[in-house]
């Protein structure tokens, strides 16, 4: 992808440690918006649900759609970005994704709404590669570098941790539309500082751009989602054949870059262990984080009947474990080395799910609460380190490749956390859920989709079919809760014996 990369001697703004600092609390503004985006979301849920109706699959693409995007076009956009400069694309992506962002917030249908969280998702894929790729070129010292890219790992968490408390604190005395208008005030200063303090960045000799790769590497990264998510919820031929046909696709990606001598991504990257578990790490911390939040934010507000507000405060704890492990990681790996507390950050998220798994199947909700605790803690270590891995693991030629893999892997995790422990609660609450009669045919639905939709639906019925409808539905939703404690815990147990068996070797 790239060959050379401007040094930093070229850019007098970078060429002092205030300067490098500074430039980096510029960069931290949209790492916390799309943190807080990530989270924020899952708490306005109930809320969408009501206002606008949507079925449980338009309900999982509100969510799922603005990464299934972003993770699409992340790598030709860090492409783009190497040959037309990250800062320039940074500031792109930031314009267009407050000024979408404050149009979603007055969407008035769920189509509207998808369809403007797609456009995010194209802003977002300018933002997300340009932050890592330029703290690569602005901190060249390795202690520094990883000193700052636990900055930007805690900022990333930091964001998730204020996600459920400002949503909360709008979503209780405004409409769901606050939550997207959050886009504005978090990308103005960016758009304000980052031209004095952020040096510009890119690669001298660019690979040239090229469109049958970047038509394929959508193809493959939106077709393997969207197939993962329909046989996830509904199963059948056709997902399977979507998901065949993204493999394909993918497989034909990575035959074209091995044959092209500039390829657009060098998949040989994927050679080195670190380079590869640090990804296996990234993808699975993110998806065991965005499930947890994606069930337990719900429930507290569905089944534990909390405010907005109060729910973002009894996940404060969990979330806030997650910057502090996360800043801790540094010293740790100094200590114990990398490798090793990576493996206890998965081992930690394992521990969380089990928690959930043994003690919280009847939906506990101090059960729930220190499974999420304990999930934060992990993904705080794993996470943080495993980002400086994949940096380190490369040449600085290529950090741009390298930024642009570490997030797809975030958001793909992020997807695939919401697509496939989503879509199990969903259908174990589609067969546990009791509709009772005397419901309007659209209206029991609804109700047999989503547990919003049988909250909704249950204010037309009168107060002991009501009770009933709301409690079946709460006992479904919860139904759900050991199989996705299960496939959580397995994972992550995957997940920490490979990076063992990948990295721990490289630190005796």
């Amino acid at each position: 992808m790239v060959q050379t990369s401007q040094t930093l001697a070229a850019h007098p703004l970078a060429s002092t440690a205030a300067r490098r600092w500074l430039a980096l609390t510029a960069l931290m503004f949209p790492v916390l918006l799309i943190a807080v985006d990530n989270t924020v979301l899952a708490f306005a849920l109930p809320a969408i649900s009501l206002a606008l109706q949507p079925s449980g699959t338009e309900l999982l693409w509100i969510v799922d759609v603005y990464a299934l995007v972003l993770a699409g076009l992340l790598v030709p956009m860090g492409s783009l970005g190497d040959r037309f400069g990250r800062r320039r694309m940074l500031l792109i992506g930031a314009t267009g994704f407050a000024l979408v962002s404050a149009a979603a917030a007055f969407a008035t249908s769920a189509g509207q709404l998808i369809a403007a969280r797609a456009l995010i998702g194209v802003f977002g894929s300018m933002i997300m590669p340009a932050t890592l790729s330029l703290i690569r070129n602005i901190f060249a010292d390795a202690a520094e570098r990883r000193l700052a890219i636990a900055i930007w790992a805690a900022a990333y968490s930091g964001g998730a941790a204020l996600g459920p408390l400002v949503g909360g604190a709008l979503l209780e005395h405004f409409a769901w539309g606050s939550v997207f208008l959050l886009a504005v005030p978090a990308l103005v200063p960016l758009l304000v500082l980052a031209p004095f303090l952020v040096p510009e960045s890119r690669d001298a000799a660019p690979s040239p751009v090229d469109a049958p790769s970047i038509l394929l590497v959508i193809a493959a990264a939106t077709a393997v989602v969207y197939g993962v998510k329909e046989l996830a919820h509904d199963g059948g031929a056709p997902a399977a054949v979507v998901l065949a046909v993204g493999l394909v696709a993918g497989w034909a990606f990575v035959r074209r870059q091995l044959r092209r001598g500039q390829p657009m991504l060098d998949v040989r990257l994927f050679r080195t262990p670190a380079f590869s578990a640090g990804l296996v790490t990234n993808l699975l911390s993110i998806f065991s984080l965005v499930g947890f939040v994606l069930f337990l934010s719900q429930h507290l507000q569905l089944v534990a009947g909390e405010s907005p507000l109060r729910s973002g405060l009894l996940m404060l704890p969990g979330l806030g474990l997650t910057i502090l492990t996360g800043l801790a990681a540094v010293r740790l790996a100094a200590r114990f080395s990398a490798p090793t507390v990576m493996v206890a950050g998965l081992l930690l998220n394992a521990l969380g799910y089990g928690t959930v798994l043994a003690f919280g199947r009847d939906g506990s909700l101090p059960t729930l609460l220190t499974g999420f605790a304990v999930v934060g803690a992990g993904v705080g270590l794993a996470e943080t380190l495993s980002n400086d891995l994949i940096i380190a693991s490369v040449p600085p030629a290529k950090a741009g490749a390298a930024s642009a893999i570490s997030e797809t892997a975030y958001e793909l995790g992020a997807v695939l956390g919401t697509a496939i422990l989503g879509s199990v609660l969903g259908a174990a609450y589609r067969l546990n859920v009791v509709v009772p009669g005397g419901l309007p045919a659209e209206a029991a639905a609804r109700a047999r989709e989503t547990l919003g939709g049988a909250v909704d639906a249950a204010t037309l019925l009168p107060g002991p079919a009501a009770a009933g409808l709301v409690d079946s539905a709460r006992h479904a939703f919860d139904s759900g809760v050991g199989v996705t404690a299960a496939i959580g815990a397995v994972l992550m147990l995957v997940a920490a014996a490979v990076v063992r068996r990948a990295l721990v070797p490289r630190a005796r």
